[in-house]
């Protein structure tokens, strides 16, 4: 996306243009919203918390040194604001209105065992240690390269992919723990 459009906005804003803040927001609420998303699991919540990302970055703009891409520097504050946003609360139950309907009873099994699934990995993966986390959200869900997750998080590509992996074997170990408990609940 827009890093010399950002770069050009950036300058207007600080020369004191405010409207040229609307480009930034235009090009970059729709991926904000969508990573607030992943954490909170609310579309309501994440447009709030994408607000506060932009208010907070429209404050915080002279601490961008314009070294990297802008978006690097965004991302970075909206994972902060997702972080604190996400502080003391469990995300939020899917409505049953906003289930769909299955496509027909032969699907209906499979449906339901793939959306357990989907939510059992976006649970285990909320509650793993922020780093993990941060960095599972970023590089599975946002399809950020290791080198880009690199930038945002501020840390070298090497903790990245050590992250990662730990993130995934840490993943890996509360599904199971929790399929356990789950077998446990159901047998007795």
């Amino acid at each position: 996306m827009g890093n010399e459009a950002d770069r050009l906005d950036v300058q207007r804003v600080m020369a004191g243009d405010i409207d040229a803040f609307a480009g930034i927001v235009d090009r970059w609420q729709r991926p904000i919203v969508n990573l607030a998303w992943r954490y909170c699991r609310d579309r309501g919540r994440a447009e709030e918390i994408a607000q506060d990302v932009f208010l907070r970055a429209y404050r915080g703009l002279a601490t961008w040194r314009g070294e990297g891409a802008f978006s690097t520097w965004l991302f970075a504050v909206a994972l902060n604001v997702c972080r604190r946003a996400m502080q003391g609360g469990a995300p939020p139950a899917l409505p049953l209105d906003e289930v769909p309907e299955p496509a027909g009873d032969a699907d209906l099994a499979a449906d339901l065992v793939s959306q357990e699934r989907d939510r059992a990995v976006r649970l285990a993966v909320l509650r793993l240690p922020p780093r993990h986390r941060d960095a599972l959200v970023l590089f599975y869900f946002l399809d950020m390269d290791v080198s880009r997750v690199a930038q945002v998080l501020s840390v070298p590509v090497g903790t990245v992919k050590a992250r990662l992996s730990r993130g995934r074997a840490l993943l890996r170990g509360r599904l199971e723990r929790d399929a356990a408990v789950r077998r446990l609940a159901e047998a007795t």
